[in-house]
């Protein structure tokens, strides 16, 4: 305050220099010592004032200064009011948790002198237990060789002979209880199977397909047969080199005969003698130019039938040398049933099987349809048509389901998928329907006398019947021959027997049947 008081003086002062500077200049030169005199009595004026007025400023700054403190003492005063409170709060919760934990030291005392009392009387009951069992052990140990001198064993060897009658025990109650698992399994199986069968079976339409080895040629008249013919026989000769197709001209009115075992052929034959007869010109050079023509036709139809076979069926991706042998199909023929057919309908019951299965149909048809190929090929070979049909799928990049399904369809390989079961059923459901084959009635019958000839064969044999038209085979046996494990036996035998001694179509079933009678006559 004093600092701002001589501050606010020496303002003072150069003010009043200032206007006495002023005056000075102003007045003249004789009134400047009058003029000099009132302005420093001015500037003592002013300076009082301003004395004055900064003692005024300071009382009022102490004075706030002072209640400012005041404040602020009361709000410290308040917060040390509050701490002290929560320390002794603190302090009485403190002093309730040690009056709790004395509490509890002094319980817990209590419970470990009462525990080491308990663990005392633990230790002596567990050492009178342990005499206890001294005893009994001596008592046991003596009455085993009581027994060991009674019964002649010692105890490992009754242990021995324990042990072996709980095993043969639990060995004939295991077996009787697999025998029953399995019992039940394969009736079950049976029945499953049975069912998924039938809706198969009825949900394709089949269709009687039955091919033989000559076909027709229909004439106009007879005059043509010379013209056919040819001088010297000319003509004949070259139609049967060029189509490889015997051509039989007898004296059936209208008519000559083509006959070939392979339909393909004997299909040329028939289309390239329609053209020579229809054109009229038959010389051996027109000959070999109408067959030339025929075959490139049939070979762009057997394309286009195996084309529409496999849009028909849903196939794709199907390498075109395969689709080919698909279409050459429909010239094939197996026990009298077309091959294209057959397959087709292999096909379908492949797809609604695998589907009834929870397999891929698409797959399951796949396989189906190309089962029989190797009954197709363009040049003979010696190899089963299975092996030969599963080499062929190899290498035009077949999956290895489809390959397995095709060469183990007839049991030549060892199957290695779920496809391969399905395949040879429906194989064997297409070709054992009623009307789907035909057999020549000597030869079918021989088969059925040559299947009970086999079971003939074999020692304790009774009776024998081929029934179900050859797939099925009962043997009667003698009772006091043939007991019941040999008769099992024996039904593997026969089987073994046909199928190395027998060619036949599907499969045929061989059971025995041992009977035991004991008859008595009330009087």
């Amino acid at each position: 305050m004093e600092t701002t008081t001589i501050i606010i003086g020496v303002v003072a002062i150069i003010i009043g220099l200032a206007v006495g500077f002023l005056i000075a200049k102003s007045a003249e030169k004789n009134k400047a010592t009058g003029t000099l005199v009132n302005a420093e009595k001015e500037a003592k004026r002013i300076v009082k004032d301003a004395e004055k007025e900064g003692e005024s400023i300071k009382k009022d700054k102490i004075l706030q200064a002072k209640e400012k403190f005041i404040e602020l003492k009361a709000e410290h005063e308040k917060v040390i009011n509050n701490k002290d409170k929560k320390i002794a709060d603190a302090e009485n919760r403190i002093k309730d948790k040690e009056s709790k934990l004395s509490s509890e030291l002094a319980k817990s005392k209590n419970l470990s002198t009462q525990l080491e009392a308990k663990t005392e009387d633990y230790n002596n009951r567990l050492g009178f237990l342990e005499k206890k069992q001294e005893e009994i052990t001596k008592v046991l140990q003596q009455k085993i060789k009581q027994l060991e001198v009674i019964s002649g064993l010692s105890a490992d060897d009754a242990k021995e002979q324990l042990m072996e009658s709980l095993k043969e025990t639990a060995k004939s109650e295991a077996m009787a209880l697999i025998q029953d698992t399995v019992e039940e399994a394969k009736l079950t199986a049976q029945q499953e199977a049975k069912k998924i069968i039938i809706n198969t079976i009825q949900r394709v339409g089949t269709e009687e397909a039955i091919d033989n080895c000559v076909s027709v040629f229909n004439l106009e008249s007879d005059d043509v047969k010379g013209r056919i013919i040819g001088r010297e026989g000319r003509n004949i000769r070259a139609i049967e080199a060029a189509t490889g197709v015997e051509i039989i001209v007898d004296d059936t009115p209208e008519a000559i005969i083509l006959s070939c075992f392979d339909s393909v052929r004997r299909e040329i034959a028939r289309l390239s003698l329609h053209r020579l007869v229809t054109d009229g010109r038959i010389h051996p050079a027109r000959i070999e130019e109408v067959v030339k023509k025929t075959q490139k036709q049939i070979e762009d139809e057997i394309a286009d039938i195996g084309k529409r076979t496999i849009i028909d069926l849903g196939i794709h991706g199907l390498h075109p040398e395969l689709v080919k042998a698909v279409g050459r199909m429909k010239y094939r023929s197996s026990y009298g049933q077309n091959l294209l057919q057959h397959s087709r309908e292999v096909a379908n019951l492949c797809g609604i099987m695998a589907a009834e299965l929870g397999l891929n149909p698409k797959l399951a048809k796949r396989a189906g349809l190309l089962h029989d190929i190797g009954k197709v090929p363009e040049n003979e070979s010696e190899t089963p048509h299975a092996i030969l049909g599963m080499e062929w799928a190899e290498k035009y990049g077949e999956k290895a389901e489809v390959c397995n399904a095709i060469g183990a369809h007839h049991d030549e390989i060892e199957m290695n998928s779920l496809l391969s079961p399905i395949v040879q059923v429906c194989d064997a459901i297409s070709g054992a329907r009623p009307g789907a084959r035909r057999q020549v009635l000597d030869s079918y019958v021989k088969r059925l006398k040559d299947l009970e000839d086999i079971a003939f064969g074999f020692n304790g044999v009774n009776k024998a019947y081929a029934i179900q038209a050859g797939r099925e085979l009962r043997v009667m046996v003698e009772s006091e021959k043939v007991s019941d494990e040999k008769a099992a036996a024996l039904s593997f035998e026969i089987s073994q027997k046909i199928q190395t001694d027998m060619t036949y179509p599907g499969q045929v079933k061989v059971t025995v049947i041992r009977e035991t009678r004991a008859v008595n006559v009330a009087k």
